[in-house]
């Protein structure tokens, strides 16, 4: 019978059809959306702390509403992408309060540009500029997933990503166009987050994971392809503002038709992802605990409401 419906699941994914969250689908298959998901949605929310940081800091008022605003999207992003996360993890007994408090206890992982440090305001320019970027290249990626709840709600994100990457440019030509030492402080930015930008993409390699995802049609770009349309869409961007990317080694290399880069330290920055050990991890895993912690009351008085009305 497992097999029957194996081969008609296939079928339908070869079609181009898309699986719903009621539908019969393979353990793996839940089981890579779910880790998928879960890591996407817990990203958009552990994201909106580096800029929550700059809210009474930005340096008018417009810029705090905007990056208010931006706050306020990522989050809610997070909020959209939990809902389609708690369906694939309903059927192995765990929730969304279980899915929320794997990020304090460590059991799910966030993006690695989200456990560094943004000292000064032209790092939150970046942020939306170069990280919600590649982030907007991840995304898009996913549009034809084969999973329809998270096809759906990935074109809402990646609508309003859109609006955070131009906010994020705004802030960057701004500093740009400014005086010597904004000019300075935007490039000591790009060099800090240069590195982490390359890795934000994932190692090159192309595992039995990915190859998986790719046969499921859940994505359909390597990792090494999304780096790289990222590297041709704004290596050229970055230097028409008057900023040095921070790698000797980059240049484009015309025969093999590739950006060639100075790789990312692998090893390290994937540590800092999988030990919480980055230079703002604790903080911010810190914060989301007393978030979580504080609000709890809010979350059981909605569960005792729905209740009664289903009285």
């Amino acid at each position: 019978m497992t097999e029957a419906l194996y081969t008609r699941f296939m079928e339908r994914i070869e079609r181009g059809e898309k699986i719903e969250a009621t539908d019969w689908m393979p353990d793996d298959y839940r089981m890579l959306l779910l880790r998928l998901i879960h890591m996407h949605a817990v990203s958009e929310i552990m994201g909106a702390y580096p800029e929550k940081e700059w809210v009474p800091q930005a340096p008018t008022l417009r810029r705090k509403l905007s990056l208010m605003a931006k706050v306020q999207d990522e989050i809610g992003h997070g909020q959209l992408l939990l809902r389609v996360a708690e369906d694939l993890a309903a059927p192995l007994g765990r929730d969304r309060n279980d899915l929320m408090n794997d990020v304090i206890t460590g059991r799910v992982k966030f993006h690695n540009v989200f456990h560094m440090e943004a000292p000064t305001w032209a790092d939150a320019g970046i942020i939306g500029w170069l990280v919600d970027g590649a982030a907007i290249i991840t995304q898009t990626a996913l549009l034809d997933c084969s999973y329809g709840p998270y096809a759906r709600v990935l074109k809402r994100i990646c609508a309003e990503e859109s609006f955070h990457m131009q906010h994020g440019e705004s802030i960057i030509l701004a500093l740009a166009e400014g005086t010597n030492e904004q000019r300075e402080m935007l490039q000591e930015a790009l060099n800090r987050w240069w590195e982490a930008l390359l890795f934000f993409f994932g190692p090159p390699e192309v595992t039995d994971s990915a190859r998986k995802m790719m046969e499921y049609r859940i994505r359909s770009r390597t990792n090494e392809e999304l780096r790289q349309k990222f590297l041709n869409r704004y290596i050229p961007r970055i230097r028409a503002v008057g900023l040095t990317i921070p790698d000797p080694k980059l240049h484009y290399d015309e025969a093999a038709q590739r950006w060639v880069y100075t790789e990312p330290d692998w090893e390290r920055l994937g540590r800092m992802v999988r030990e919480n050990t980055g230079p703002k991890s604790q903080e911010r895993i810190g914060l989301r605990r007393r978030a979580h912690t504080e609000q709890s009351w809010v979350r059981e008085a909605l569960v005792r409401a729905r209740q009664r009305q289903a009285v």
